[in-house]
């Protein structure tokens, strides 16, 4: 199965994750700060319509109230960080990024920012800009996924030496072999494998296009001793044969 394909599919299950969640964080109700009394009961009446608008999937009106919000309380970025991830969800990933990139130059440490920017500049194409966003996203929250999206996207843009270097730092977390990813195995079908061995795989990858058949195969193998059923490493491993 073409590597890029399956990473995309996989990326995609993690990012409709990631959005929930952020955007669980960054829901409207979650920070009103100090505003003047006048403002602050329309908060509330707004913030009441869009919780309604979102149970009814009325994303038009959600988003009105969204920007409402923003216009009237210009200091909480909360409201941003949610019209951010909705976008995002209704796969306008133009509209996604422009929102993040806006809170990002507020707010450089913002996590929700941080992975709506990454995941849709990846989704536009441009790689190039969302590599800095999923390395900030690993350094300020420690995800391991994060860090392996860093891996893939310097192999992809042929950085390799900062591409084994992310992939090592991955292998040598502990955490790595406990954590997982899915990957597609065939229509409708999943695979779960231990993130040290997606890294493995990603590492044979990298070996691979520099032309060093050898440490390829020992990348392939070691990332089949972590997930002895991993489809994708047996394929590559099998291609070097």
């Amino acid at each position: 199965m073409n590597m890029k394909y399956a990473v995309l599919i996989m990326l995609l299950c993690f990012s409709a994750l990631g959005v929930l969640k952020a955007q669980e964080n960054a829901s409207p109700d979650s920070t009103i700060s100090a505003v003047p009394n006048s403002n602050r009961a329309q908060n509330e009446v707004d913030n009441r319509i869009y919780s309604l608008a979102m149970r009814y999937n009325d994303v038009s009106v959600a988003k009105i109230k969204l920007y409402e919000l923003m216009e009237r309380n210009p200091r909480n970025l909360s409201y941003a960080e949610t019209l951010a991830s909705l976008y995002f969800e209704m796969e306008q990933y133009g509209s996604a990024a422009l929102v993040s990139l806006d809170i990002l130059e507020r707010n450089d440490k913002s996590l929700t920012g941080l992975e709506v920017a990454a995941f849709s500049l990846e989704q536009l194409g441009a790689l190039e800009r969302a590599l800095p966003h999923f390395e900030s996203l690993h350094l300020l929250s420690g995800d391991l996924f994060s860090l392996y999206k860093t891996g893939y996207l310097q192999y992809t843009l042929k950085k390799y030496e900062e591409a084994l270097n992310s992939v090592n730092m991955l292998i040598k977390d502990n955490k790595s072999t406990e954590q997982k990813l899915n990957f597609p195995t065939g229509e409708n079908n999943m695979q779960e494998v231990s993130m040290a061995a997606a890294a493995q795989n990603l590492k044979g990858l990298i070996y691979k296009d520099q032309g060093s058949t050898e440490e390829a195969r020992a990348a392939f193998e070691e990332a089949l001793v972590l997930s002895p059923e991993f489809q994708l490493a047996k394929e590559n491993l099998g291609e070097l044969q």
